[in-house]
């Protein structure tokens, strides 16, 4: 199948240390800590006979002038005190140091040319380069830090057509969803027609070389960072014609409403296959032959039961990715012309481990996730295994993805001390060899990842990778970042973060548990951490806190809880359910309003995991209950808490975060401080410039830091006070 990878930042997360609270009270009246007043208004909404009371709810109001102010005014203070801790410049310039090496993406072929990105060390985004031959000096084709002057305009998609003579990539403009698509003649790298506008959650999947399919919704009424978006639709543009005369082919009409539709063409262009989804987990699966004059859409999958894709043909063959009636995913094959379920026949029956595939050079090839950590087979199209691949060490592999006609492909390998590094894999000899080594100033001899298993409250064993340095003492005084997510089939496998390689250096230690909702296990891994099950996924989480406690990893005065996304909404309720356990609590990009979620943007598309409000008096009481928004209690001393969102989130709106807020600083009984870091111009995250990341990772290190007691770096081996 066509598939084109653009490698970026992943967002990491970090840690912290102590001071007697007395201490944090001196602290914080020498910086002048006064919080902003928040208005409280009488917004009152009835669930079921529950009136809950929404004070802060003019904060969802992105566009009004009020909420421009309060996000100026959580700023000036928020800003004033992060500028002020005593070793933030010294955070800043380490991350700018070992953040300075040259970062090489994994070579594709495209046409005449060979295509990489590259990033020099510091500069804000990756350029796209080429060459001809494996001699030649590569040009850049594409640099999106020329695409705006602060860097806050990334690249977030790049698809070429069959003959490699076309290109389209698409850009995102301050973090949004949001998305424009610039068409290019490749030869002569000038702009081919006007520009697509309004596509969001999209991907391009060409048509040999006379077009391609996207996917986008109407643009909302109202805000269109926050407006609920529920009707996506498939297009085809073909070149040289005007986006408003765009054909729909799916999408359009009452029946096949979804709020997530994308189109994928078989790299033999035979075939369009297209998916329909209502949430993130489950979804109908179509498909038109695509050599017919007019194709009818044939139903592969009529229901959102299962998670099924098609991942390849070899003709009218088709070779399917499905979880029907295998948790864990196989793979099935089946004939186009009845590719109904009853129809399928295994190819790669399911496993006890999680199957992730991919094909290249005329094979498949199986990544399988064994207590999160990555093993991958080699199969040929009867199904039969070539080889098990040997892999560099214990850690996460990536991107055995490759054209029917190539002889090599390019993977990847990391791990929480390992740089990711790009291998050459001779697809035939099953030979591996280094492509591509970052040289990075950091020496990953020195520290060591662990695996360890431990009982959550109900009994379950959940695995744990702790890193640190090989020679730690285990005093319960190490300043400890434990990071988290648990939903969506997300998995969080070992991945080395130039940001943790900092924390480590300070004596930090990082864990990351595998948490219940999320796919380390499978689909009954992930519902056991979805709606009514939802607090397990907080319990896995505390008790890998209590865990590390326990065994003298750290203490609750240094420990430090971090996650984004969901798993800020899992920060959030941690913290309020536990405000006793951490020291310091880093939420960032979270869904903190579980009553009222669903009503922005794509939000309505969580519910698999969450369930909503609306649904019933049950899930609306299980909701209200953990909450973090309507749990954060009067009298309540609640650790150093630093929450991070952008302006220009339209995933998670950024109300979640600056309602958050508003209850904790209205409600803290403690002295610790409660601050928000709103960044401008940025959104959930990806795209975000290295500039903009360094300087928040300065401030959330310098914050945690700070709030655990430290006056220098601990890698300067100042000791604590009494």
């Amino acid at each position: 199948m066509k598939k084109i990878i653009i490698g970026v930042f992943t967002l990491a997360a970090l840690a912290s240390c102590k001071d007697s609270e007395e201490k944090n009270t001196e602290k914080d009246t020498a910086l002048n800590l006064n919080y902003p007043k928040t208005k409280k208004v009488d917004t009152v909404t009835d669930y079921f006979g529950t009136k809950v009371n929404d004070p802060y709810r003019w904060l969802e109001d992105d566009r009004s002038e009020e909420t421009e102010e309060w996000v100026k005014a959580e700023n000036k203070v928020t800003f004033g005190y992060l500028d002020k801790i005593p070793f933030k410049d010294d955070l800043k310039k380490r991350l700018s140091e070992i953040w300075n090496y040259e970062k090489i993406g994994a070579p594709f072929k495209e046409g005449d040319y060979t295509y990489f990105s590259k990033n020099d060390g510091l500069q804000n985004q990756y350029v796209i380069y080429r060459r001809k031959n494996e001699n030649d000096k590569p040009e850049v084709f594409l640099d999106p830090n020329k695409f705006s002057e602060d860097g806050t305009t990334s690249l977030s998609g790049l698809s070429f057509s069959d003959n490699g003579k076309m290109a389209a990539y698409s850009i995102s403009e301050g973090g949004s969803d949001w998305r424009k698509v610039i068409i290019l003649d490749t030869e002569t790298k000038e702009v081919a027609e006007d520009t697509l506008k309004d596509i969001k959650f999209s991907g391009i999947s060409w048509k040999g070389n006379e077009g391609f399919f996207y996917s986008s919704y109407e643009k909302p009424e109202g805000s269109e960072l926050s407006a609920k978006t529920d009707q996506h639709r498939l297009f085809y543009h073909k070149i040289g014609t005007p986006q408003s005369e765009d054909k729909m082919i799916f999408g359009g009409t009452p029946e096949q409403k979804h709020r997530y539709v994308g189109g994928s063409v078989s790299e033999d262009n035979k075939y369009l296959f297209i998916s329909a989804r209502n949430s993130t987990s489950g979804g109908k699966l179509f498909m038109m032959d695509l050599t017919k004059k007019n194709p009818e859409l044939n139903t592969i999958i009529d229901n959102e039961d299962t998670d099924t894709y098609v991942i390849e043909n070899d003709g009218s063959k088709l070779y399917i990715v499905t979880n029907l009636d295998a948790p864990n995913q196989r793979i099935v094959t089946v004939d186009a012309a009845n590719p109904s379920p009853e129809n399928w026949e295994d190819f790669i029956p399911e496993t006890k481990n999680v199957l992730s595939p991919s094909t290249g050079g005329g094979y498949f090839f199986t990544e399988y996730m064994v207590d999160a950590v990555s093993q991958v087979k080699q199969y040929d199209y009867e199904g039969n295994l070539v080889r098990e691949i040997e892999l560099p060490g214990l850690g996460s592999a990536g991107g055995f993805g490759a054209k029917k006609d190539a002889d090599t492909l390019y993977y990847s390998f990391t791990n929480y001390v390992t740089p990711g590094t790009i291998y050459k894999y001779d697809i035939k000899e099953g030979t591996s060899e280094v492509y591509n080594k970052p040289n990075i100033n950091f020496n990953p001899d020195n520290y060591e990842s662990r695996q360890v298993f431990y009982k959550s409250k109900d009994g379950t064993k959940i695995p744990m990778i702790i890193t640190a340095k090989k020679d730690i003492e285990l005093n319960g005084k190490n300043p400890t970042i434990l990071y988290g997510y648990g939903g969506f089939n997300i998995s969080l496998t070992p991945s080395f973060s130039t940001a943790n390689a900092v924390w480590l250096e300070q004596g930090g230690v990082y864990a990351v548990p595998n948490l219940r909702g999320g796919g380390e296990y499978g689909r009954e891994w992930h519902d056991a951490g979805t709606k009514m099950q939802k607090q397990n996924v907080f319990d896995d989480f505390i008790a890998a806190a209590e865990y590390l406690i326990e065994n003298n990893y750290t203490s609750k005065d240094y420990l430090a809880i971090r996650g984004g996304s969901n798993g800020g909404l899992l920060v959030g309720a941690t913290m309020t359910q536990r405000p006793d356990l951490m020291k310091v609590a880093l939420p960032a990009v979270g869904v903190m309003d579980m009553l009222r979620y669903h009503t922005f943007t794509a939000g309505a598309g969580w519910a698999y995991d969450y369930g909503t409000s609306e649904d019933s008096k049950e899930m609306f009481d299980y909701l209200y209950n953990y909450s973090p928004v309507h749990n954060v209690k009067e009298g309540t001393k609640y650790p150093a808490t630093l929450i991070t969102t952008g302006d220009h989130d339209d995933r998670v709106v950024p109300a979640h975060s600056f309602k958050f807020a508003a209850e904790l600083q209205e409600k803290q009984a403690g002295d610790a401080p409660v601050l928000i870091r709103i960044e401008t111009k940025a959104g959930h995250g990806a795209g975000k410039p290295t500039s903009m990341i360094i300087d928040e990772y300065a401030d959330i290190f310098g914050f945690t830091l700070y709030n655990m007691g430290f006056e220098q770096l601990p890698s300067e081996n100042t000791e604590l006070k009494d």
